[in-house]
């Protein structure tokens, strides 16, 4: 399944912004699709993951409470609404899917299928 993410901007602090993750294939067979985000200079880092059988969701302490991740009724597309948004937010968005167990949904070793980021800029 490969993924594509969109919908990044400018927004100043304590802002909003939905991305999107479009899937092409079925991402159903899939175990979790997550999003990561990598700030400048850092590594890339788990956000959100979304589990395909049941919707259980699960987040960083760090977005916690103003992130949440969805997605449509077909599979198709995966969202992360981002809500009160803090310059710390500032980073390429990137969404990827895995079939580790849940135990490894923040794993980023066991997503693959990446696309192209999208890069959120939240100005202070």
């Amino acid at each position: 399944v490969q993924l594509q993410a969109s919908g990044g901007g400018l927004v100043q602090a304590g802002g909003s912004l939905r991305l999107s993750c479009a899937a092409s294939g079925r991402t159903r067979s899939r175990n979790a699709v997550g999003w990561f985000r990598q700030a400048p200079g850092k590594e890339r880092e788990f956000v959100a993951t979304i589990g395909t059988r049941g919707g259980h969701t699960y987040y960083a302490d760090s977005v916690k409470g103003r992130f949440t991740i969805s997605k449509d009724a077909a599979w198709t597309t995966i969202y992360l609404q981002m809500n009160s948004l803090k310059p710390d937010d500032t980073a390429v968005y990137y969404c990827a899917s895995t079939n580790g167990p849940t135990s490894s949904y923040r794993d980023i070793n066991q997503y693959n299928g990446w696309g192209q980021g999208t890069l959120v800029t939240v100005s202070s």
